[in-house]
């Protein structure tokens, strides 16, 4: 008999931390992932079969030395990556994309954590019914929450609009759900690493990258599950991209959904996906959506005539790339249905970018 080592199994799940100067928040979310992965039935070195990718992305503060201590004090949990030179979030990530080695793939971000059971209800419905796409749902986390915040469903924010607790196989009903939602993170997604083919990355140097990323992802998905259960607590922090919008931002919004857009025109062409009504509709809801928080910005931004008139019409151009429907054609969509708020919204922010494009 060969005395050769066996190499050790895949995991079946890599979970991907990319770090940059949340030293406040750090120990809070790499607890919240290992106390969980030590308590997966079934346990095996190298903790069953989950591996903890945390990667640096050149921190100022004390993020990379506390990676350090909580590597030691969880010895074999935490595989520490490190960049030479910031690259940011997107770059971060697509760096833990190639080293990755799970079958699954979770990304977390620094500063959020994992609720109690995340883990093991993931696990459960991979063992089940082994889907392409694991969605679910989240929670807000507040320093402070107040009676507003229980009042909006802060304690249980739904990520897909459609039939939750099976696999599921209709990928139309997958993307339309997700986009009427418009919960389009990639935290509150596992996807299968085969998914994330060498063609898919997340788009480095730009913002709204989840949103520009995770619906072609998913797009490639032939199977999912909804679960209807907060996994994640995402941390609401002031200095969040909606809350210091700028220009740069708001242009990545408006032309977030490009690509996805393109992409699905060409698998509905090439039979790859029926057409469908419903996800046509769900596409300009949110492609109207990111048209809207764009054109507030540009209202309300202090910036020379001619910037205003270029972002104006790059505003009304991506819209055209995205939506399926014109903005006519939405707004009487949204009349029909009565929803009399997203119209007036529409109708809006369409004026705007109408007034502001002839200068």
């Amino acid at each position: 008999m060969s005395g050769a080592v066996r190499a050790p199994a895949a995991p079946w799940l890599s979970i991907l931390v990319p770090v940059y100067n949340v030293q406040d928040y750090l120990q809070a979310c790499l607890a919240s992932v290992v106390e969980q992965v030590a308590q997966l039935p079934l346990a095996e070195e190298g903790g069953a079969g989950v591996e903890v990718l945390v990667l640096d992305d050149c921190s100022t503060d004390g993020s990379r030395a506390l990676m350090e201590q909580l590597a030691q004090r969880w010895s074999g949990r935490l595989t520490l990556m490190r960049h030479a030179v910031n690259q940011g979030l997107s770059a971060a990530r697509n760096t833990m994309i190639d080293a990755a080695r799970g079958e699954y793939l979770w990304f977390l971000d620094s500063d959020d954590k994992l609720l109690p059971g995340a883990l093991a209800g993931l696990q459960a419905t991979v063992q089940r019914h082994a889907p392409d796409a694991v969605l679910c749902d989240f929670t807000v986390w507040r320093e402070r929450t107040q009676l507003k915040h229980r009042l909006r469903g802060e304690g249980h924010r739904a990520t897909f609009a459609g039939p939750a607790g099976g696999l599921q196989r209709d990928g139309a009903a997958l993307l339309t759900g997700v986009l009427m939602t418009g919960q389009l993170h990639a935290w509150s997604k596992v996807t299968r690493r085969a998914l994330w083919g060498a063609d898919l990355r997340f788009p480095a140097g730009r913002y709204f990258e989840d949103m520009a990323a995770m619906p072609l992802a998913l797009l490639r998905a032939r199977s999912y599950c909804y679960v209807p259960q907060p996994w994640v607590a995402y941390r609401q922090r002031g200095s969040s991209i909606l809350a210091t919008m700028t220009l740069p931002k708001a242009l990545d919004q408006s032309r977030a959904l490009g690509a996805f857009a393109q992409a699905l025109r060409t698998a509905e062409a090439e039979g790859a996906l029926p057409a469908s009504a419903a996800l046509h509709f769900a596409l300009a809801h949110q492609s109207a959506r990111n048209l809207a928080g764009a054109a507030r910005f540009l209202e309300r931004a202090d910036l020379p005539v001619a910037e205003r008139r270029v972002a104006a019409q790059r505003l009304r151009d991506d819209f055209a790339t995205a939506s399926p429907l014109s903005a006519q054609a939405l707004l009487r969509a949204y009349v029909r249905r009565g929803w009399w708020l997203r119209a007036l919204r529409l109708r809006r922010a369409w004026g705007v970018v109408a007034v502001e494009a002839k200068g």
